[in-house]
């Protein structure tokens, strides 16, 4: 069977005509060449060379080979050339699926820094919840999730970003809750609450951490949309318990007040993770380690959580 070398050994041959110089440009001995071409002639069973003394001159069948072994072996070259060069500049296309909970802090200085960094590739954002986040990895429709408390299983490949504490939100002005910095958990069960629905991740996780402690947590309105709920309770109808980070600019603004909740706390992992049925691609590697400097970054500004907590 005719190999690469051998079509490179011929290539190289019958365009300098001289063993001597095509062993040098090739940087191999003089005799593996002589073999090399042997071994490929003797393949083909015919001669592809007239050896004489000024050097070689291609005969018809070698004529016939090297309108083939040139464009072969230049196709061979410049693919591995680009397969080495996604090394320092990876493309693509990737598809990266996270809450929008997490979208709402994340997602635009992920895309400008993205773009920024790594301008071959295309990257593609869906906002869903964590379970359908979870599906979308699995079924390969994205490439990249990050969701919250992933479970446990041999088809992800998963990592902590961080773990995220829940806040309880509510108006700047004209509330019920006192003034301070924190609450205890058990005023959830005094105070108007606006929560998703079950069996949203959210309003389970909610329900099970306040149950462990007997307590009931009081939901008026249950709303499945976070923008939505996010603007009722700016306009005084209730209260909600998500993260910080939605509420960062809100209340930075002065627009919405945050409180952390104690006795108990209720906290999440937020969770960085691939497919383990699926290769690992330059594009991916470089998304997650993009995620993770993003995640690091807006936890330094105080967007997670806030300052000096």
């Amino acid at each position: 069977m005719i190999d690469l070398k051998q079509l490179k050994a011929f290539s190289t041959l019958a365009e300098f005509g001289s063993f001597s110089r095509s062993a040098g440009v090739l940087g191999v001995a003089q005799p593996v060449l002589s073999r090399q071409i042997k071994a490929l002639e003797q393949e083909l069973g015919v001669e592809l060379f007239y050896r004489n003394g000024r050097g070689t001159v291609l005969t018809e069948a070698g004529k016939v080979l090297n309108q083939y072994a040139k464009n072969l072996v230049e196709t061979v070259d410049r693919a591995a050339s680009e397969v080495m060069a996604l090394k320092s500049s990876p493309r693509g296309t990737i598809v990266i699926g996270l809450p929008p909970s997490v979208g709402i802090v994340l997602t635009v200085p992920l895309v400008q820094h993205f773009r920024e960094a790594f301008p071959l590739i295309s990257l593609r954002v869906i906002e869903g919840f964590s379970g359908h986040v979870l599906e979308w990895l699995l079924t390969g429709k994205i490439d990249v999730a990050v969701l919250y408390n992933a479970p446990r299983t041999g088809s992800l490949r998963a990592e902590p970003l961080l773990t995220d504490e829940l806040f309880l939100l509510g108006p700047a002005e004209g509330g019920i809750v006192p003034d301070a910095e924190s609450v205890t958990a058990r005023l959830l069960s005094e105070i108007p609450l606006i929560l998703p629905a079950r069996p949203h991740g959210l309003r389970m996780l909610v329900d099970s951490m306040l149950g462990e402690a007997g307590i009931v947590p009081r939901v008026e309105i249950e709303v499945e949309a976070m923008p939505s709920t996010l603007g009722l309770v700016e306009n005084g109808v209730g209260y909600t318990i998500l993260s910080y980070s939605t509420a960062h600019a809100r209340v930075q603004a002065g627009r919405m007040r945050a409180w952390r909740i104690v006795e108990p706390g209720i906290t999440r992992q937020l969770i960085l993770a691939t497919s383990s049925q699926r290769p690992t691609t330059p594009a991916m590697r470089s998304l997650v380690a993009m995620v993770r400097q993003e995640v690091r970054s807006l936890t330094e500004q105080g967007l997670w959580l806030p300052k000096g907590r």
